[in-house]
């Protein structure tokens, strides 16, 4: 017979093999023959019948086992695949959150360290600043020191 698919799945399809020799040669006593020949029709539509409760038998079972382990493959997604992901999914969150930690302590020490530097340079340019006032105000003094001098020779 013809094979059919469903879903995916093929289902066999079962026909009756005829013969098509028909021995109906002694058929004619007495009415007799037409009793033979009807219960030959009903024994045909029978026999049909049975062929397609085959056909029917075996796509039940055939879907029943596709069915089981579909849905062995569902508990199988739904109870080991789906969980194992999600913990997956949640240490890689977790390892993403600790790197984004990091990089913000990170970035914190790096200000940190920027702003003890600016400190440090404006603490030395203001030390440089002073120490360059108190050279010129030394200088100044020597200057008029050496003034004073000056106009003390100029006055004896």
């Amino acid at each position: 017979g013809i094979n059919a698919e469903y879903g995916g799945v093929l289902i066999p399809n079962f026909k009756p093999y005829t013969d098509n020799s028909s021995t109906q040669e002694l058929t004619g006593l007495a009415k007799g023959g037409q009793q033979i020949s009807k219960s030959r029709e009903v024994y045909l539509k029978t026999l049909m019948s049975l062929v397609e409760l085959a056909s029917l038998q075996t796509a039940f079972l055939t879907l029943d086992e596709v069915i089981k382990i579909t849905n062995r493959r569902v508990n199988a997604i739904e109870h080991v695949i789906k969980p194992k992901i999600e913990r997956t999914i949640a240490y890689i969150i977790t390892e993403l959150d600790e790197g984004e930690r990091e990089e913000f302590f990170r970035l914190k020490k790096i200000q940190a360290k920027k702003k003890r530097d600016i400190k440090a340079k404006e603490a030395a340019t203001l030390e440089r600043a002073t120490e360059a006032a108190a050279k010129l105000e030394q200088q100044k003094g020597t200057i008029l020191d050496e003034d004073e001098e000056e106009e003390d020779e100029i006055l004896f």
